[in-house]
Formats: C-alpha cells, structure tokens, sequence
C-alpha cells in the first residue's frame, strides 16, 4: 500500500490537487503535511485502520472545532466538498487540519528545546487548565464518543491499551510489582473523588507547539473522559529526567493553578498509572523499529514508579 499515494487521492475531496505531500508522522495514524498550490499548509491525517471508529474520530473533530471557536490553540478540522468531516478513501478514514505554526517544545530522549523553561510550563499549566474549564461548559453533541480513561479504561479487565501487567517481557518480581501496585491504585481511586471530565490524554512534547509565547495543542487521538490529574501527569512523566523537573512540575501545578482548584496530592499516582499505559501499549506494538529499547525504557520508568509509590502508606495522611 504507498500511503503517499492514498494521501494525495483523499485531496480531492478538498479541491487541494494539486499540492505537495509528505509523511512527517506515523504513529497511531499516519500523518502528511500537504501545501497546496498556493502556499498554504494543512495535516492530513490517514488513520490507523480499526484504532478509531468513525462515531470516535467525529467526536474528536467536534471537541476540536469547539475548542478552536473558544479561542485556543488547536488545529481545525476542514469541511470537506461534500460537507463532512471525515471521508473514505481507499478504505482508510481520513480528515484534513489547519497547519499550525510552531515547533514542539522537545522530543523523546532529548532535552527540553526551550529558553524560557518554567515561563512555558507556568503557561503550559494554564492552558491545560482553560482547556478543561472550557470542556467543563461545552454542550457535549448527544452521539458523542470516546475511551474512558477511568479506573477501568486504566487498570480494569479490558483497558484501552491493554492489560500492562500482562506484558509478556515483564519478570517474575516486575510482574508482582505491577499486581501490587494495581492493587493499590484500584483501592485508592475507587476512594476518592477526583477531578474528572474531557482531558487530552496526551500533552507529550511532541503534541505541544510553541511559538515566540504561544502554546497550541496537537494530536487529539486519544482524547477522552478521564481524570485531569491523568493530563498533567502526562505532561509530566517524559520530562523526569530534566536537572530541573521539580521547578518543572511546580511551574506547571502553579499556573494550572491560576485558573482551576486542583488536589495534587496523588500525582505521584497519577505518573504512575500513565508510566503503567505505556507498558501495555507497546505489546501490540513490539515488532515495530526500536520497539524493545521503548519499551525496555517504559517497564524501567514503572518499576521506579511503582515502587515509590508502593514505599508510601496508603491511604495518604
């Protein structure tokens, strides 16, 4: 299948043929910048076959075009000729994205590509804080969908990338560390009340653009109901290595701060249960490049994880 080929057929149902086209991403979906003859630049993105259903991806093409209307920075889905949002081409979903200008503000296994480093996390945490104030008043359309990533989306029977502690790399006394810390998550969430609703799902660098002093967000793919401490943590997790990550995390609990009341005493946790996804998400994924050393990194990060947390009494004085 020449995925380029795919691509640059689906730009007639945008009226953009002719117009350059090329791969920049191929994650869960494979991603194309297109510029068309005029000079202006958009994200095409060719989805991941059965990762997404259609009522799914509509979904997030309506959290999105909210979320730009509201003034933040998200890339806009485009209407295509025949006045939706998403076409067939080839048998693969496609829809096409407004282009934003920016750079991410680091990528895995460098360091963080930023000048002014706790000015843009202070930052960073209010715009996930406006993102989940906003999402909060928005009129949910009635054939919304998406995962949840609660208790069970997170550590029940079926979670939505996969039971981690059944990884088939993990060890002996890896495998009961994660048992025991599951146990111990699933005892404190089931608890507490926290803070839950419409959250990203995935503010890696990667997905966070800067330009001069703005930060937009990309890559709403796995965007869901969950808890929003779950967000922060994620914006977290990759940056531990960082000389500077507890004024990092400081800066970026501050300003989300600012603008939204949050209990922040279980974050440990929540690092730890996004430390725990990523083990399960890399099992179906195990045979694609550089797959093992990933995954070697995301088992060491939960097992160092892990077993802080298991080290605290629960539940928390």
């Amino acid at each position: 299948m020449n995925f380029n080929e795919v691509a640059y057929k689906a730009l007639s149902h945008w009226n953009l043929q002719p117009a350059r086209v090329t791969l920049i991403a191929e994650r869960e979906n494979r991603v194309f910048k297109v510029v068309d003859s005029k000079g202006k630049t958009y994200a095409l993105r060719v989805h991941r076959l059965h990762y997404q259903s259609e009522a799914a991806i509509l979904s997030e093409l309506a959290w999105m075009k909210s979320l730009k209307f509201s003034g933040i920075l998200v890339p806009e889905p485009m209407i295509a000729k025949n006045g939706k949002l998403l076409i067939n081409e080839c048998g693969f979903q496609i829809d096409l994205l407004s282009w934003l200008k920016g750079k991410p503000i680091g990528v895995t296994g460098g360091s963080l590509n930023l000048s002014n480093r706790l000015e843009t996390f202070f930052d960073l945490g209010r715009l996930l804080a406006t993102l989940h104030n906003y999402s909060d008043s928005w009129d949910l359309p009635p054939d919304f969908v998406r995962p949840k990533w609660d208790k069970d989306g997170i550590l029940g029977p079926k979670p939505v990338w996969g039971k981690f502690w059944e990884n088939p790399s993990l060890n002996f006394r890896q495998k009961s560390l994660f048992e025991e810390g599951r146990n111990k998550a699933l005892k404190i969430l089931s608890s507490k009340d926290f803070d839950f609703g419409l959250i990203h799902a995935d503010m890696v660098r990667e997905n966070i653009l800067i330009d001069g002093s703005s930060l937009a967000i990309i890559d709403f793919d796995d965007c869901g109901f969950g808890y929003r401490l779950f967000d922060l943590a994620t914006a977290l997790l990759k940056n531990r290595s960082e000389h500077d990550y507890q004024d990092l995390q400081a800066a970026i609990l501050n300003g989300y701060k600012t603008l939204r009341i949050i209990d922040v005493e279980q974050l440990d946790l929540f690092l730890l249960l996004r430390a725990f996804t990523y083990v399960g998400w890399i099992v179906p994924r195990i045979k694609e490049p550089e797959a093992k050393i990933r995954q070697a990194r995301f088992i060491k990060t939960s097992v160092e994880l892990c077993e802080k947390f298991l080290s605290t009494g629960w539940p928390s004085a």
